[in-house]
């Protein structure tokens, strides 16, 4: 058995035949990272055994067959694959199972798509996916080509007895393949021309503009484009390798920057795609990446559908997911090329693990890489601690020993090119909101210690306190290789008063500084902010201000505790409930428009509603001049988060930012609601409700209501 991370078992036909069952079952269950359930190695026994069977009447041929093989950075695992006579076959088992599912069709053609779109090594060959419900009794009798002329067979349904026949009958009907290429398990990403034609035409018609809540001038925003496409291309011509830090306001289109280069760099001009010149955004924001995904998918499923044309919202899904991916998909893919463990603090490339390109070397297919809200890469301690666990749940591949920042190690992994690089770093200020977080300082210090070659071009901007706490400068004084340009930071034009002034208040009114009445005095009558006590009111003003298909929501800190006496609950984790907040009309009780489930910073970064409610709870204070933390202690009280502590800083900061974050999500206008509390007491004089005292909130109202805002 070859030994590769992109599966828990591979083998040639005759060694896996000759192969003794329970030590395949064992080996299956020693790669597989974690504790596999009971019912996970009853099923792989089954599927052994079956395909032993199958294969015996191809002992003797040069195949290669293949158990939970993970397709590249797509998250997803094809029970077994073989590769047959020229062939891919993509075996999706439901053990036990005699009915035929359409749910469960759909799942393995889109394994088998998945393979012809993203896995370099497939995207000529003839791919066959088969369903096997191991208890149906019938087989599929035609066996033909999809009518999209990509060369994937329509799925085919077989029980375990009739899945021998099956593959022989395609073998005939498909004679003459040539070979499957001897490292087809380790092949590299590569998206075809197909997904990146559909790119395009998704992003010259797509809503990303109607998520993004886009307000910067287009002016501004070109700019901005052509100026890292010019470092792009300085970059190739010189073969040297670039990264490029832009900076902007809440709201001035650094998602939508990010994507426009990333298409603008695919194309270049051309209707057809610059051959090996790629791009591609990534992004640690998970709901950010599934509502954007799911709001691009629907919007060209949609559109097909009106054009008549044949389409599953689960291709338009696929498409869009060439332009907009999980950074950490990314991220494992390259991990998996290393040698593990890390010896000496070095990373190596495992040659037995990764296929060198001629240009790419054992870096990925893509020239330039585009990282968006690249202030929340995480530190080197955090993403050590993560890698040696194996992952939160510790089903991951487990890398103990790791040497690198998450920003060390994106920017090592396309220093591995041969040829040339270029990286763009999105930068918003101040918006680190999780423990580890690392902000952009790590991004700097990685280019001063590991990569000093790399030609660095900075927005000025970024030298202000908000960045890197004030400090790039002093960072960046001994780096030769640094360019400062206007053209990095998004700026905003008139036609963009709200966003620019609406960043300004946030900050003089999160730091006390004295210009916050007077800027409110500035954007009230464009950009209205109110304030309440009550959350009755705080719903109706919001009602009476959306209109159409305007978009409202309650926001909320990840600190926030006591909320459901207002009628408020948080929104569940998972990207789902995000997708369902952001884009579900506002019929549907999963709609942000129905004002029951707040979202939280975590939920909201990056994205942005028309009009929103800030429900100001007691984890952030204004007392005595100052901003005071607390965090609830699950039970009783409100415990002060005091002291110097690194830990303590750090958490102030990032409680900071999420009110920073939840403040600037409004594109239209917002209502803060910092509540009354409980003034009741008992009949025997003790508080009704001593988590929710009146003082807790008070001073918070005082200091809002002295800035001028208006209440309602």
């Amino acid at each position: 058995m070859r030994d590769s991370t992109r599966c828990l078992f591979n083998d040639s036909f005759d060694r896996f035949i000759y192969a003794d069952s329970n030590s395949l079952l064992g080996l299956l269950c020693d790669k597989y990272h974690g504790e596999a359930l009971t019912t996970t190695r009853e099923a792989w026994k089954s599927e052994i055994s079956i395909m032993k069977q199958v294969l015996s009447v191809y002992s003797g041929e040069n195949g290669q067959i293949i158990f939970e093989y993970d397709i590249p950075r797509l998250g997803k695992r094809i029970d077994v694959v073989l590769l047959l006579k020229g062939i891919v076959f993509c075996l999706e088992f439901k053990v036990g199972e005699s009915k035929i599912l359409e749910s469960d069709i759909d799942q393995v053609l889109d394994y088998a798509l998945d393979l012809k779109n993203f896995h370099k090594f497939s995207q000529d060959r003839i791919i066959v996916p088969i369903l096997i419900a191991t208890k149906h009794n019938d087989s599929s009798t035609s066996i033909q080509m999809s009518v999209y002329d990509d060369r994937v067979v329509n799925p085919l349904v077989s029980g375990e007895n009739g899945i021998s026949n099956l593959i022989s009958e395609v073998l005939v009907k498909f004679p003459n393949e040539s070979p499957v290429n001897s490292n087809w398990i380790i092949s590299p990403y590569a998206p075809t021309p197909t997904i990146i034609e559909a790119a395009k035409s998704l992003y010259e018609n797509h809503s990303v503009e109607n998520i993004t809540r886009h307000e910067a001038d287009k002016v501004s925003t070109d700019k901005t484009i052509a100026y890292i496409l010019k470092v792009i291309q300085d970059s190739k011509e010189k073969q040297k390798k670039s990264i490029c830090f832009v900076t902007g306001v809440p709201g001035a289109g650094k998602t939508l920057v990010g994507l426009d280069v990333a298409i603008k760099q695919t194309y270049q001009g051309h209707d057809e795609p610059v051959k090996d010149e790629g791009a591609v955004y990534l992004s640690g924001n998970g709901p950010l990446v599934a509502v954007l995904t799911e709001a691009l998918a629907q919007d060209n499923f949609k559109r097909c559908r009106d054009k008549n044309e044949k389409k599953k919202l689960t291709d338009s899904r696929r498409e869009v997911s060439k332009s907009i991916q999980m950074i950490h998909r990314y991220r494992d893919n390259m991990l998996a090329k290393i040698k593990n463990p890390v010896e000496n603090g070095v990373l190596e490339i495992d040659p037995e693990k990764a296929v060198k390109m001629e240009k790419a070397g054992f870096g990925e297919v893509e020239h330039v890489a585009i990282f968006d809200e690249a202030q929340r890469s995480w530190t080197h301690k955090r993403l050590a601690d993560y890698l040696k666990r194996g992952g939160t749940y510790g089903n991951k591949l487990k890398v103990p020993n790791f040497p690198m920042s998450e920003a060390a190690f994106l920017i090592w992994s396309l220093d591995q090119r041969e040829d040339w690089a270029t990286i763009v770093c999105l930068v918003g200020g101040g918006q680190e909101i999780n423990t580890g977080e690392a902000g952009i300082s790590e991004w700097i210090k990685a280019l001063n210690e590991r990569f000093p070659h790399w030609n660095v071009y900075i927005s000025p901007k970024l030298i202000q306190a908000e960045y890197a706490e004030g400090k790039v400068n002093e960072l960046l004084k001994e780096n030769r290789h640094v360019t400062f340009d206007e053209s990095l930071h998004l700026g905003v034009s008139l036609r963009s008063y709200r966003a620019e002034k609406l960043s300004a208040f946030v900050h003089a009114l999160l730091s006390f500084d004295e210009s916050a009445s007077r800027i409110y005095d500035e954007i009230k009558d464009h950009y209205p902010i109110v304030l309440t006590r009550d959350m009755a009111k705080a719903k109706e003003w919001l009602h009476k201000k959306v209109r159409g298909t305007e978009r409202t929501g309650v926001l909320v800190t990840k600190e926030s505790a006591r909320y459901k006496p207002l009628g408020i609950h948080i929104l569940p984790s998972g990207d789902e409930n995000a997708v369902h907040w952001f884009l579900e009309d506002k019929v549907d009780t999963r709609s942000s428009n129905y004002l029951e489930d707040a979202a939280t910073e975590i939920q909201v970064q990056g994205l942005e509603l028309d009009y929103t409610c800030l429900l100001w709870d007691a984890d952030m204070r204004y007392e005595n001049g100052k901003w005071c933390f607390y965090r609830f202690n699950g039970q009783t009280k409100w415990v002060r988060q005091t002291g110097n502590t690194e830990n303590n800083i750090e958490l102030q900061k990032y409680m900071l930012n999420a009110y920073r974050v939840l403040l600037t999500r409004a594109r239209a206008g917002m209502v803060i609601c910092v509540p009354a509390g409980n003034s009741n007491k008992t009949v025997s004089g003790f508080w009704e409700d001593s988590t929710r005292l009146p003082e807790y909130y008070d001073g918070t109202y005082q200091y809002l209501k002295s800035l001028g805002i208006k209440e309602i």
